[in-house]
């Protein structure tokens, strides 16, 4: 199979892919830069965990959920009136809550846990212990999220 026709065949998922990952990006230094402040002024860890988590979704799902629309608007378009198709933009949003609410979890349980374990176990920077916990969940995540996104069928095959 060539390149081009590799590309056509998985592009949505490759978008999808290019997506996470660089809201990711984002949010990882985000989280990295954050937790080691944060603990300049508290010095309880598991805060310091949940509090990092949230920074990164602060993050990560607005610039997500823009760099997707951005990708995907023509698909949310009828082609016959020129019109947004609400339907599939709904039918969309449901799959995506889907998809993500399963991956989410696991990687919310990853993250803090290693997050957490690390600073307790002060072998690293606080910076670090972000970075490592982020990456370990982070590759759990791609594989659920992209398993969980062909379960529901968010994208059909042409």
């Amino acid at each position: 199979m060539d390149m081009e026709r590799f590309y056509k065949k998985y592009r949505n998922y490759i978008l999808f892919n290019k997506n996470i990952i660089i809201s990711g990006i984002f949010a990882f230094f985000g989280g990295a830069l954050f937790t080691q402040l944060y603990t300049q002024y508290d010095a309880n860890n598991l805060a310091n965990s949940l509090v990092t988590l949230s920074i990164e979704y602060g993050i990560y799902i607005p610039l997500f959920a823009l760099l997707f629309y951005i990708d995907n608007k023509k698909r949310y378009v009828d082609p016959s009136t020129g019109k947004k198709d609400h339907g599939k933009i709904k039918a969309d949003i449901k799959k995506l809550i889907t998809a993500f609410s399963i991956s989410e979890v696991i990687f919310s349980f990853a993250k803090i846990s290693i997050h957490y374990e690390l600073l307790q176990l002060r072998l690293v920077e606080p910076y670090q212990a972000s970075m490592i916990g982020s990456l370990v969940a982070w590759v759990i995540f791609l594989v659920s999220i992209n398993l969980s996104i062909k379960a529901v069928k968010l994208f059909r095959p042409k």
